[in-house]
């Protein structure tokens, strides 16, 4: 059976850098409060006119495929990871797809928010052992600032989100020592209004009405203290279950790269997991909260920054929206 490699990664995030000095201009919040609950400490807004999530997409792949060594034309599918996309229909895969200046190769669109990057690792992985495929494109991507209300009523999401992008080449080789070791992924939709954003969809026969807009009723939802009761038993779990899968232990994993949801649950996962800060990447700081993109994000900035060498093990995982979660074991 063929292994799958990530063989190239990038990222891209917009210029605009928007500090928790400047939230206090929208909100009653202080630069002190949303470090202690969250910590970040700023976080990137798109640029109207420049940024979307297919053009943020395309930067991003342009520089995975560039350390890969491979050339746009020989991607042989495209996966796109976002809950933003540029329109509701299609899906950003196919425009990014333009923006690469691909034709005729298939894109597949996730929808697993927080967990996207995982769920496309996994849906990449199947098709190159199949043998289907032997070179493929994980994009994942958010504009989230444009959804989040900058106000005392929307303070407690808009606090925690930003822009951003990230991208990996995923390429078939014969050597099953290394590359995507296994992917494990979960869900459990009992929970689904918990994290949501319900409107405008489908079950109404008005999508957009005053009373929506009035209400708050277009922003996003979260129950805070169930999400984060949930992560911090979802993430052990699941990280454990990648382990032994491989018959390996916490012992041996060399980086842990978790979903970048919130410092707090990043901490309190590493402090019950008995991992010290260098086995341990987190970027949510300088970021926020970049959904899909979180995770290829931090992945990048750790490549860069000389975090992870030949032969390391990584860990990937995540927790999310509907809910899902999910992790994946590579072999660097």
């Amino acid at each position: 059976m063929k292994s799958a490699h990530i063989t190239g990664v990038g990222h891209y995030v917009p210029e605009q850098v928007v500090t928790n000095e400047e939230l206090t201009n929208y909100m009653d919040t202080t630069p002190a409060w949303i470090v202690e609950r969250t910590g970040i400490k700023e976080r990137r807004f798109f640029k109207e006119g420049e940024d979307t999530v297919s053009k943020m997409g395309a930067k991003a792949a342009k520089i995975a495929l560039e350390n890969a060594g491979v050339e746009a034309k020989d991607i042989d599918l495209i996966i796109f990871a976002t809950l933003s996309p540029d329109y509701n229909f299609p899906g950003s895969g196919v425009l990014m797809q333009r923006e690469l200046g691909l034709k005729g190769i298939p894109a597949i669109d996730v929808r697993q928010q927080c967990s996207g990057f995982i769920y496309g690792l996994s849906v990449a992985q199947a098709y190159i052992r199949s043998g289907m495929y032997k070179n493929v494109l994980l994009a994942c991507g958010e504009i989230q600032s444009n959804v989040m209300e900058l106000s005392d009523r929307g303070r407690n999401m808009a606090v925690i989100f930003g822009d951003g992008a990230a991208a990996v080449v995923i390429q078939t080789s014969d050597d099953t020592s290394k590359g995507i070791l296994s992917t494990h992924i979960h869900a459990d939709g009992e929970f689904a209004e918990e994290l949501m954003l319900e409107h405008p969809g489908s079950n109404r026969k008005e999508r957009i009405t005053a009373e929506m807009i009035e209400n708050g009723d277009l922003l996003p939802h979260m129950n805070g203290r169930l999400v984060f009761k949930h992560a911090i038993v979802r993430f052990p779990e699941v990280i454990n279950e990648a382990l032994e899968h491989n018959g390996l232990t916490i012992t041996d994993l060399d980086l842990l790269i978790p979903h970048q949801a919130n410092l707090r649950i990043a901490e309190h996962v590493q402090k019950e997991m008995g991992l010290s800060n260098e086995r341990v990447y987190n970027n949510i700081q300088k970021y926020g909260n970049t959904t899909a993109a979180s995770i290829p994000l931090a992945f990048s900035e750790a490549l860069q920054a000389g975090r992870i060498k030949q032969g390391d093990l990584v860990c990937f995982a995540a927790f999310g929206s509907g809910f899902t979660w999910g992790s994946a074991l590579v072999r660097w």
